[in-house]
């Protein structure tokens, strides 16, 4: 039996090689989408091992935006609950995730600003 899949919507390191190798042991397929009425601002990360995935100091992070018309492009990746915690594990504290509906109308977990 296959798990049932989980959207996960992501706007940066998430869908670097690197970061997804060593989060998930794989490389994820994903479909461009975007979060609609949300704006990027950037987060700097201090945990080493996060640091070392990504490779960069500075990290997007979303908010909430006034402007509806503002849009968060990015991808959409089909993973299991055994992965979705293995992002929770990823993402430091600065980071909280929720569920939203995307502009295809699908509804994803992401990560935004906590």
């Amino acid at each position: 039996m296959t798990d049932p899949t989980i959207f996960l919507f992501s706007y940066g390191t998430l869908q670097q090689d690197e970061v997804q190798l060593s989060s998930f042991g794989r490389l994820l397929h994903g479909e461009d989408d975007a979060m609609t009425g949300y704006t990027t601002s950037m987060v700097e990360i201090t945990d080493p091992e996060v640091l070392r995935a990504s490779g960069k100091r500075f990290h997007p992070v979303v908010i909430p935006s006034n402007n509806p018309s503002d849009e968060v492009p990015g991808k959409v990746f089909h993973i299991t609950e055994k992965e979705l915690k293995a992002a929770d594990a990823y993402e430091v504290s600065d980071y909280k995730r929720i569920e939203v509906t995307l502009r295809s109308g699908r509804s994803a977990w992401v990560y935004v600003q906590a």
